[in-house]
């Protein structure tokens, strides 16, 4: 079937001041687009998504829209009128040619879609998430072609998120959406667009999903890196003959001569491109504590506004340890981490510290000075920084993190929600710390600067505990996720995969007591499920994790230096305890999964 044309780009160029954002970009949409924008900030992801929406104009080249085409434009933040019910902003805008019937039954649809309860409540008594899929909904009365999506996941929690997955997954209409999520994008895309100097178009268009675009791009710049290596010897060669200069200009030499030219500019220009992937330079200090044990909170309990957040919730942290903390808004995610470093008492329960214990705090509210600037948000004691040891001008220091000079007396109150992270992130970096609490860390920052922010999280060697929608960031850093499931309950899973196990299996009438990590038991021969798959490729690893850790409390166990201190051989004791019982029902598992796997092929 052949595909129709909705909007094309001819040589579209676009400079805000003396910065271009993007040159001479050609690109087309169909009716069947699934694509995905990406770049680094500053890219002009934003400003083209309005340039299709004809919302902004370009500088030069051309712009072809279909006739009548009907598109819709969301943006980052929703502009919807606080004062009007939620009834009102999803069906203000009733397309003509519908009849009274069809209103009716596309209403309910729309309502059972966004999954709203009280249609009657007031915009401005809504979370940012329910906003969000209110925006979405009022869209979608109204069928577009095309639509046109800034940041869609901004605001929803993960569940959320599955929730626009699933909905753009059977979408009936094309989409272009500017998103830094690489799960989101993996799951909803079927062709990546990265806006980017960096590559002789200015663009790489990639068909496929993020992990094909991912393949693409690393062989495109290894291509263009070895291209640059090439030219370069080229170039070295070339001098070296104009150094000595021809005895005659012959033509064939004046030819030479201007060619020599040619491969200088040409190597300029990859270098040019070649320098523009640049990463933020992000490196968080420790403080080298050999404690083994750093936080333990037993029994915690909290419940704000009457509602009961958790119960019993107890957490250990020890160094090497990271713990993702997952659950829709308003489980208490937040005031989780407030309880742990101290800015908020519990209701019940106890948090002990190490010692002199260091802990750093990343807000997800970027509490910045609005009316500081940029230097002295940097550097607040003056023109240096002392990081490790090692005195840093501010300006080199802004530089680290992808600021320039002249940004450096600007207002704080000017910059960027991905800037304001970095400006975070550059702070506590001066901090060494034992343990870092990061609130949703990853809000606003490109794709580029949240690959750098997982390594240097890997490389920390303190405890970590992580609120975070990035599921990619999240399965990549941690090694044990807590889940808050609005109901005071808690449940601790090892993985991503394994939550949407729990996720997928879990029925609304079950009880916290008879909540299952589980499938539910099946007698007839079956073929493995999906997930099931992927949880038996994993297994083998965990399993081979959890005995490490069962033999090194063993170890403990047997070492002398605890043997006649009762309390903390009772508790080794009974942690070896749990370890063994863990690496026994992971054997059960496997045997299961194996079971299954073995039957399926019969």
């Amino acid at each position: 079937m052949a595909q129709s044309l909705l909007i094309s780009t001819h040589f579209t160029s676009k400079t805000y001041g003396a910065q271009p954002l993007f040159t001479e970009i050609s690109l087309q949409v169909f009716d069947n687009e699934r694509m995905g924008l990406i770049g680094p900030n500053g890219a002009g992801k934003s400003t083209f998504l309005k340039i299709l929406a004809d919302m902004e104009s370009a500088d030069s080249g051309e712009i072809s829209r279909k006739k009548n085409i009907h598109m819709i434009y969301l943006p980052q933040d929703d502009v919807l009128d606080p004062d009007k019910t939620v009834e009102e902003t999803l069906f203000q805008a009733i397309p003509k040619e519908l009849e009274a019937w069809q209103v009716s039954k596309r209403r309910q649809e729309i309502v059972s879609l966004i999954g709203v309860d009280n249609t009657k409540q007031k915009v401005k008594t809504l979370s940012g998430g329910w906003r969000k899929r209110v925006a979405i909904g009022q869209a979608l009365f109204q069928k577009p072609e095309l639509l046109l999506m800034d940041e869609p996941t901004n605001h929803l929690d993960l569940e959320g998120i599955l929730w626009l997955e699933k909905l753009l997954k059977d979408a009936p209409f094309a989409f272009v959406l500017v998103s830094h999520d690489r799960f989101f994008l993996e799951n909803t895309t079927n062709r990546i667009v990265e806006l980017n100097q960096r590559y002789p178009e200015g663009f790489l268009k990639v068909e496929g999903n993020y992990s094909k675009f991912v393949e693409m791009r690393e062989q495109v710049i290894h291509e263009q890196a070895k291209r640059e290596t090439v030219l370069s010897n080229k170039v070295r060669r070339e001098v070296e003959w104009l150094r000595r200069g021809p005895k005659a200009r012959t033509s064939k030499a004046r030819y030479r001569i201007d060619k020599a030219h040619q491969l200088q500019e040409t190597l300029a220009a990859i270098k040019g491109r070649n320098a523009q992937n640049r990463s933020v330079d992000i490196a968080f200090d420790t403080t080298h504590r050999k404690t083994k044990n750093l936080l333990d909170a037993q029994d915690l309990r909290k419940t704000l506004g009457g509602k009961l957040l958790f119960g019993s919730l107890s957490l250990k942290l020890t160094p090497g340890i990271r713990i993702g903390v997952m659950g829709k808004n308003g489980t208490g995610k937040s005031t989780l981490i407030q309880i742990l470093n101290g800015s908020l008492v519990p209701d019940d329960g106890s948090v002990k510290l190490a010692e002199g214990l260091q802990i750093l705090t990343f807000d997800q509210k970027r509490t910045l000075s609005e009316g500081k600037s940029l230097r002295q948000a940097l550097s607040p004691e003056g023109d240096t920084v002392i990081y490790q040891g090692r005195s840093f001008h501010v300006t080199g220091w802004a530089k680290r993190f992808l600021f320039q000079k002249d940004q450096l007396d600007m207002p704080v109150s000017g910059l960027s929600g991905g800037e304001k992270a970095r400006v975070l992130i550059a702070n506590l970096m001066l901090q060494p710390a034992d343990i870092l609490l990061l609130d949703e860390p990853a809000n606003d920052l490109d794709i580029p600067t949240l690959e750098v922010l997982e390594e240097s999280l890997e490389e920390f060697p303190g405890a970590i505990v992580l609120i975070t929608h990035d599921r990619f960031l999240m399965e990549r850093l941690c090694d044990l996720l807590l889940y808050l499931d609005g109901d005071g309950g808690a449940e601790y899973f090892a993985d991503y995969d394994q939550w949407l196990q729990y996720r997928k299996n879990r029925q609304p009438a079950t009880s916290q007591s008879d909540k299952t990590l589980q499938s539910p038991p099946d007698k007839k021969t079956r073929k493995l499920a999906h997930e099931e798959r992927k949880e038996l490729n994993r297994i083998e690893k965990q399993i081979e994790k959890a005995e490490g850790i069962a033999d090194n409390l063993k170890r403990q166990l047997h070492d002398p230096s605890i043997m006649y201190a009762a309390d903390r051989l009772a508790q080794i004791y009974a942690e070896h305890q749990e370890a063994q019982k863990k690496v026994e029902q992971l054997y059960e598992r496997w045997e299961e999964l194996d079971r299954i796997s073995h039957e399926g092929l019969i």
